[in-house]
Formats: structure tokens, sequence, C-alpha cells
């Protein structure tokens, strides 16, 4: 098992990180949270779960040891594969999950894409007990611990992060749209855009459009 690469990072896309190491450029699958938080040509350190399949082997990467664990537990669902467990992880920190499951949030977990009401009742029983109780102050939306304002404008990183987070281009734009007030107050308070807030308030109002 590859348990993480280090070395600067060769590429980037919304879901995508190419690390290189040893001269080799590995691909590396992360979330937009993840990603946002990389730079070209900037040194990274990666924890990674290596999946394994008959026609394919695939790298996910992740912020820490305690987000693939996470993922990989995530995957003793059924019905969970590699890309729900890493979309779960887009949307929620690891300790939002354990809060979810443990206090039975239907809704949080609805708030992933791919994932309706019946889905999220199958997942709260089966994951139940799992993950274990959550070890920080606990809830909060994973783009907030990890993602800063790179060198983008927010509204493009911010729809890069929905898009990858397998959200539409229409749907993308209209969320962007809807906290783009949010912006604008906190850019003439002085400050920047607020990535990791708005792409909370950008999933919270694509679910209620739903």
């Amino acid at each position: 098992m590859i348990a993480f690469v280090s070395g600067p990072v060769a590429a980037l896309a919304p879901t995508l990180a190419v690390i290189e190491v040893g001269g080799v450029g590995m691909a590396v699958q992360c979330t937009p949270n993840t990603i946002a938080g990389l730079r070209i040509g900037e040194q990274a350190r990666l924890a990674t779960s290596l999946v394994v399949r008959e026609d394919s082997l695939t790298l996910y990467g992740f912020a820490d040891d305690d987000e693939r664990q996470v993922f990989e537990l995530l995957q003793t669902a059924s019905g969970v594969g590699p890309r729900v467990a890493q979309a779960m992880l887009g949307v929620h920190s690891p300790d939002a999950l354990r809060l979810a499951i443990s206090t039975g949030d239907a809704k949080a977990l609805t708030a992933v894409p791919g994932i309706g009401p019946k889905g999220a009742q199958k997942l709260l029983l089966e994951l139940k007990g799992k993950l274990g109780a959550p070890l920080g102050a606990g809830g909060l939306v994973g783009a907030q611990r990890a993602v800063s304002a790179g060198p983008a404008p927010w509204t493009e990183q911010l729809q890069a992060a929905l898009i990858g987070l397998g959200y539409a281009a229409r749907e993308a734009d209209e969320a962007v749209s809807a906290v783009t007030p949010q912006a604008e107050a906190a850019i003439a308070a002085g400050g920047s855009a607020p990535v990791p807030q708005l792409l909370r308030a950008a999933l919270q109002s694509l679910n209620r459009a739903r």
C-alpha cells in the first residue's frame, strides 16, 4: 500500500493533483477542498489510499491520515465505492461525518451529491458505530478546515469545487450567484472572499433547491 506521497506539485485540476515523486508524476484523486490547499511548484504531502480494480489502479489523496481512515471506513457500507466516499469527504469533514452518523442526521448526508433520503437512512444504519465519536469541536463542513484562497478569483475557485463535487455547470453558476452577496460583504469589510464558508453556503443552497 502507498501510505503517502510527498514532493512538489506538478499539476492541478478540480479533482486531481500530480505530485512528482522521485522523477515520476503520481496522479492522485483528491477532493476540491484538498486541491484548493495545494499550489503548483510547492511541496506537498498527501496521505493516500490505493484502490485496486481489475482494469485500474487509482490513488486517492487526503489532507491527513484521519481523512484517509474515514474514506476507507465509509466504503465498508454497501453501495459506497471510492467516488461516493470521496464525495462525502468533499462536502463534510471527518468529524462532521462522525457527528452525522452518531446523531442520525440524514439531512447532512443528503447534502452529498448522489445520496438521497433512502440512501442516507441506509448509510446511517450500516455505519453506526464504525466511525467513532467526533474528535474535535465537530460538525464543520470539510472545506472550512483546509481551503485557502488561491490565485484564481473566488468565483472560479468555488465553481471548480462544485463541479468537482458532481454538480452541473448551471447548478454551480446558480450557487455562486446565491452566495455572491455574502462574498461582496466580506470584501467590502476589508477582507477577502471566505471560500470555505462560501462553499458551505453554496452547498446548502443547492440542497434546498432539490
